[in-house]
This record gives C-alpha cells, sequence and structure tokens, in this order.
C-alpha cells in the first residue's frame, strides 16, 4: 500500500495560528502624537527622526512658535537658576551661552534655533491644542480631537501612541480673592506677560512670593513709582544652582568673548566645563536630607546670606527667613531681590487681602491701598490633572482617577492609560537640577519601549497597578527622611504642610539617571497583535540582520559587545 503524504510529518496543534510573512526585527509602522513642542516636545521629535524608523510623528502645540513655558513666561527678570551650560541638550551644545544663568528670551531663542537647524518644525501644527483623548480599546488606538485655535474648526486624528510632553509649567492660575474681576486699573498674570508694558511711574501692587514675583519685583522696583508686595509665607532666598561655578556670592556674571571663543575651538575643553559644573548639581543630594551636616551648613549659609541682604535689625527677617529645611519648597535665587524689599518706593506687606476693589486692594486691617497695575505672581496649577478629557481603559478618566493623588509608574505613565507616555509626572525629578538631562532620559525610556512594541507585535502596553503602587509606596516612605517633607507648604505636598511629597522623585539625580537605563518590562501589562502566540514577531524565520550589504558575522568583531551594564 502507498504510503500517506502526511505519513511521519508533524502537524501541530495550531489552533488557527499562522506564521505572519514579515522578518524579525523589521518595524511595524507606528503613528505618535505629541502634545507640546517645548524642550520635551522638540527632544521628541529629533530622537525619535534620528533613532526610529517607520514612525509618523505628529505634534500639536497650542501656541504660534516653539519654546513652551519660555514662550509663555515673558515677564521682567525672567530667567533660569539653572547654568546655561547645563540647561541645554546634551546633543546640542551651544559655546555662546551670554551670562552663567540665562534670561529667559536667551533661552527661547536657544530651542527656536534648534527647531531651525534640525527642522523640527515640519512635525509641528501650531495654534492646534488637543481638546481631546479617548482609547479604542480593539483597535489599540487613541482617537485625539484637536482645535484650530484660528479657525475655531475641530479635527479628529488617532495614534498608536500618545505622548504628552505638555509639562507642568503651564496651566497658569489667578488667585482666589474676592472681587478681582472689578479692579479697574490693569491686571496682569506673570505667565500672560505682555513685553509691551509699561510701569513707569506707577504704582503697582504684586501678588505673590514664590520665583516669578522674586524675579519682578528686583526688575520693576527702579522704575516703578511705587510697589506693594504681598509676602504670605517664609521662603529661601538663594543663590541658584552650581552656586560655587557663579560669580562672587552665587550671583549672575557675563562670559566673555575670549571665554566663548575658547569653548567654540575646544570642544574637549568645554565638555570638561560642562562637565565640572553639572557634577556640582549631581553632588548636593545629601543636603537635601534632614538633619545632616550638609543640611545644617546650608541653613547657616543662607540665613547668614538673607540677614546680610536685607541689613542690620531688619524686622522682616524674623518672617521671612525660614525655620523650615533648605529645600522644604524649592530655593529661590533672587539676586537683588531682598534688596529691593528695603528700598524707599517699595513697602512689604505680610496680612492678608481680604478683597479686590475697582481702585486696589482692602487688607483685612481695613486698610485700601490704591494701585494702576496689579500683577498676580500666583503660579501654575500643579496638580498634574490633564486639562482636557483623557479617558482610558475601561472608560477610565484620568481627571477622575488623579482626584485625590496623582500616581504614574516612575512619574511616566498612569494606571488605565495604555500607550500614553508624559514627562515630569507626580514623583519625578523636578527639584533635582536641570530638567533637560532628565528629559533626555524619560525619552531614550520611551523609544526603548516603541521600539519593542514596534519590532515584537505589540498591540498596548500598560504599567502594572501593583508597579504603580509599590512605587508609591517606595516614594512615601523614602522621602520622610528629605527636607522637601519638613513642615511648610509647598505644591511639592499639592499645597499641604503635612502629608506625603507626591512630586518628588526618591533618590538622587544620579539615581534617577541610573534606574531610567534599563526598562522593566516585567513592570508592564503587554496586550499583543496576534493573541494566539507571542511567537508571531519572530515571522518568516529571516531577519532584518540578513539584509542586502549587511556584515553577516558581526559577532566576530568584538566579544564583549553584549555585556555593557554588567558593571558599573
Amino acid at each position: 500500500m502507498p504510503s500517506r503524504p502526511d505519513e511521519g510529518v508533524f502537524i501541530p496543534d495550531a489552533k488557527g495560528y499562522v506564521v505572519d510573512e514579515h522578518i524579525f526585527g523589521e518595524p511595524r509602522q507606528l503613528r505618535i502624537i505629541t502634545l507640546g513642542a517645548g524642550a520635551s516636545g522638540l527632544n521628541v521629535a529629533r530622537q525619535i527622526e534620528k533613532h526610529m524608523e517607520a514612525v509618523d510623528l505628529q505634534i500639536y502645540e497650542k501656541n504660534s512658535d516653539v519654546g513652551g513655558t519660555w514662550l509663555e513666561n515673558r515677564y521682567p527678570g525672567c530667567a533660569c537658576d539653572i547654568p546655561s551650560h547645563s540647561y541645554q541638550y546634551t546633543w546640542a551644545p551651544n559655546p555662546n551661552w551670554k551670562k552663567f544663568y540665562s534670561p529667559g528670551p536667551e533661552i527661547l531663542e536657544y530651542f527656536q534655533d534648534i527647531a531651525e537647524k534640525y527642522d523640527l518644525r515640519r512635525y509641528i501644527k501650531f495654534r492646534h491644542q488637543i481638546i481631546s483623548a479617548i482609547w479604542d480599546e480593539e483597535a489599540g488606538i487613541w482617537n485625539i480631537r484637536v482645535k484650530n485655535l484660528e479657525t475655531g474648526e475641530e479635527i479628529e486624528d488617532w495614534c498608536h501612541f500618545f505622548i504628552n510632553a505638555s509639562g507642568f509649567l503651564n496651566n497658569w492660575k489667578w488667585p482666589e480673592i474676592k472681587g478681582l474681576d472689578t479692579f479697574k486699573g490693569d491686571i496682569k498674570h506673570s505667565a500672560a506677560w505682555n513685553p509691551e508694558t509699561d510701569l513707569s511711574n506707577k504704582t503697582v501692587a504684586v501678588i505673590g512670593s514664590g520665583s516669578s514675583a522674586i524675579q519682578i519685583v528686583p526688575s520693576i522696583q527702579p522704575e516703578v513709582k511705587h510697589l506693594t508686595t504681598f509676602v504670605r509665607s517664609p521662603t529661601w532666598v538663594t543663590a541658584g544652582f552650581a552656586q560655587s561655578k557663579a560669580g562672587p556670592g552665587g550671583t549672575n556674571f557675563e562670559f566673555s568673548i575670549e571665554q566663548k571663543d575658547e569653548f567654540a575651538k575646544d570642544p574637549e575643553k568645554y565638555l570638561a566645563y560642562r562637565k565640572d559644573v553639572e557634577k556640582e548639581m549631581c553632588s548636593r543630594f545629601r543636603m537635601l536630607h534632614k538633619d545632616t551636616p550638609e543640611q545644617k551648613a546650608a541653613v547657616e549659609f543662607s540665613t547668614s546670606d538673607m540677614k546680610s541682604k536685607l541689613g542690620p535689625n531688619n524686622p522682616l527677617a524674623d518672617f521671612i527667613i525660614p525655620k523650615f529645611a533648605v529645600g522644604c519648597r524649592r530655593p529661590t535665587p533672587g539676586n537683588g531681590y531682598l534688596e529691593s524689599l528695603t528700598k524707599e518706593n517699595v513697602r512689604v506687606i505680610t496680612d492678608e487681602i481680604a478683597e479686590v476693589v475697582p481702585e486696589g486692594l482692602v487688607l483685612n486691617t481695613g486698610e485700601t491701598l490704591k494701585v494702576d497695575v496689579l500683577i498676580c505672581a500666583t503660579g501654575f496649577d500643579l496638580s498634574f490633572c490633564p486639562r482636557f478629557p483623557v479617558i482610558g481603559r475601561n472608560g477610565a478618566n484620568l481627571a477622575e482617577q488623579w482626584k485625590e493623588r496623582a500616581t504614574a509608574y516612575l512619574s511616566m505613565a498612569p494606571e488605565n492609560m495604555p500607550n500614553y507616555f508624559m514627562f515630569t509626572g507626580p514623583n519625578s525629578p523636578v527639584s533635582h537640577g536641570s530638567a533637560i538631562p532628565i528629559i533626555e532620559h524619560t525619552t531614550k525610556y520611551i523609544l526603548k519601549m516603541l521600539y519593542k512594541c514596534q519590532t515584537e507585535s505589540i498591540k498596548a502596553i500598560c504599567p502594572s497597578p501593583s508597579a504603580i503602587r509599590e512605587y508609591k509606596t517606595h516614594a512615601d516612605v523614602f522621602l520622610t527622611r528629605t527636607a522637601w517633607s519638613t513642615k511648610c507648604r509647598s505644591w511639592f505636598k499639592n499645597g499641604k504642610i503635612d502629608g506625603p511629597v507626591v512630586a518628588l522623585y526618591p533618590g538622587s539625580r544620579i539615581h534617577w539617571f541610573h534606574m531610567m537605563t534599563n526598562p522593566r518590562y516585567e513592570d508592564w501589562e503587554w496586550t499583543r497583535l496576534n493573541p494566539l502566540n507571542r511567537f508571531a514577531y519572530l515571522g518568516n524565520g529571516f531577519s532584518v540582520r540578513e539584509g542586502a550589504g549587511r556584515d553577516l558575522t558581526w559577532y566576530f568583531d568584538d566579544p564583549d559587545v553584549g555585556y555593557e551594564g554588567l558593571l558599573y
């Protein structure tokens, strides 16, 4: 008898599984939408362009140009407390910074130049604001609704991955004071400043004593007729980061033409200088612990420095110099601020404002202050809640989910929000030094995750709820040992005096960089494009490394390749 054709042949119990005819390692096409064209959004664009293939990237930006917070904040004296040579992309060093601590307009110019040099504007639709994002579980996509702010038209878009690069300093808020809308003079918010504003010979009041107010007050004091500034709480007014590299007493200074030429002509020397400045910022974490010699020294130095600038026997010193640890609230550099409070045309008020009336402000004492201009330097909504509906898996609303407290996996991925990433979310290192290297490391992590999804047939990823819960627990327990947890009202604690430190990362700057190097894939939940077989991504048996012109024996070149990172 003739044998059957299938005799001796293994027939798998495949249950409908069919090999996908693609090459192993070949990236599938992804559509990515990014919100925001500030420092984070521009870095995302550049790194996707440089390091990924088969990506369709669209950035939506509500403003008319790139720059984010540096485009929006144009108030007098706006500057950065991070040294210029650290507040730049590591991949785009600028040897021509004019000052050690750069003013806002120069930083904005840097980001605009980056967008121009690398042609990043081609990815951006300006004056387009995302107004909703809804996850489609079956399709594995985000449906994004966008409003054209020029025409009012609303359009629909979609993406596989939604990256929120809007940052945390963009949703400014007015103070909650009775009668604010009745004021008949000129009222301004520091984050919505008109550069054409003329304050000369005006009677001005500034509400707020945070970083914006501390920069505004000394900048406008010489030109106004009279200035009233409301200081409602103590704050450490100190020099900026890496102050030992700054001018005398931590003051700002201008780089000479010779210094800038040397930086430009000798890249190795310039890199050594940049690393030296950055090293100081990476060496300050012990000072931010409670009850350490470094914290004690910081309190003694800052107290002495503030008293010196306020002048001898100034009664304001007892109010404005804090009793809490240095770092409980972010220390605010204020070159000239304390000195300006002693000027003849300045009045400092520590009483509360009862209400605003058409002609000015009424204090709790009953006194009425008549002013021409009211400047509200009252900061931003820092609750992390999105400004538009973000609806994730099973209808989860991110704003409702974060109503009591915002939590996220390693600060960048919330629960129930598949294929969604954010920058500088809850428990991130926003008070640890320059944000730019932090943004770069976050971008690297995100791109590693995108690449894995793109080449391993992954439809959706979402952090495990238990991973988020345990990260939060670790952060809460660890952060009790830091200055951030001492008794002061801080946005680090969501505006509370006591309570968990919800905003900051539980570790040093180096700790963050180390932690972000290799993703812990086991902390994520994975949804496959092919639910029948996790190895469907292996495809037709061929690899992209077998492509025309590729070196088929690359593994002979360096036997140590692949062991990187095992030793530190």
